[in-house]
């Protein structure tokens, strides 16, 4: 069966990166499109916008659910809540890579997700969900001994800092370690560092699609674990991959470690 989907976020490089992917899957269908209400791309052509052709698919400024079989969005967490919502209501699936989420935004969406089923990552690449098992053995080995450093670097535009996906890397170290991120993490390097802490660096510059080191550092060596995204496309197809999985799942929030057969 082919597989309908509705893409959010169309003014956004992600949005229009799994808009593409979707053109490219042969069992994948693209049936709606939206940008935000107050977008200059509302009413316009998905072929004269995007450059996808699909002649009579306009992008609307709201989600249109008629007809879709799974929801995949990348936008802001504001935006997110509203289209979980829907969806939600709908009865539709949904694939979310937003990140930047507050507690409490991250727990309205675990509510009003509960109906559906749902796969939210920070990070939807192949390379970068093998990179999170590479972590968490190097931590059950090396933790106790090294200091860890979490470096990333993304394109100038990007708001959140530290990135989501390398949020994720220190949390499934510390998880490993059995602590809490909140208590370990360090974001300033202006004092010394202290034993036990997971410190994080941020670039942010030109247009840098992705890129995660994480360094494991003792005396006398060094282990770097590290994932560079050279296009958007590796996240866009994830997202796919994702969704394909999904859609005929039952109510449920899953991972990338499910998607990938890593649970």
């Amino acid at each position: 069966m082919t597989l309908r989907v509705a893409v959010t976020g169309a003014g956004g490089r992600m949005g229009r990166a799994v808009a593409q992917a979707v053109m490219s899957d042969a069992n994948a269908t693209l049936v709606s499109v939206c940008a935000r209400n107050a977008s200059d791309l509302v009413g316009k052509s998905v072929a004269s916008a995007l450059g996808i052709d699909i002649p009579d698919l306009r992008i609307g400024g709201t989600l249109d659910l008629s007809n879709v079989d799974v929801v995949i969005d990348f936008t802001l967490p504001e935006s997110s809540l509203a289209y979980a919502q829907q969806c939600a209501v709908a009865g539709v699936p949904i694939v979310m890579g937003t990140t930047g989420f507050t507690d409490e935004q991250r727990a309205t969406l675990d509510e009003c997700l509960g109906s559906v089923a749902s796969c939210r990552a920070a990070n939807f690449s192949t390379g970068v969900n093998l990179a999170y098992r590479l972590l968490e053995l190097s931590a059950k080995v090396l933790g106790d001994a090294a200091d860890i450093e979490i470096h990333e670097a993304h394109h100038k535009h990007k708001i959140d800092a530290p990135s989501g996906t390398a949020l994720a890397m220190g949390d499934a170290i510390a998880q490993t370690m059995g602590t809490d991120l909140s208590q370990v993490a360090r974001y300033d390097r202006s004092s010394n560092r202290e034993s036990g802490t997971i410190g994080f660096s941020v670039t942010r510059a030109g247009d840098i699609v992705g890129e995660h080191t994480v360094l494991f550092a003792s005396e006398g060596e060094r282990l770097e674990i590290t994932h560079k995204a050279s296009s958007r496309s590796a996240f866009a197809t994830g997202a796919l991959r994702a969704a394909h999985f999904i859609a005929d799942k039952p109510a449920g929030s899953y991972t990338m470690a499910d998607v990938l057969g890593l649970s």
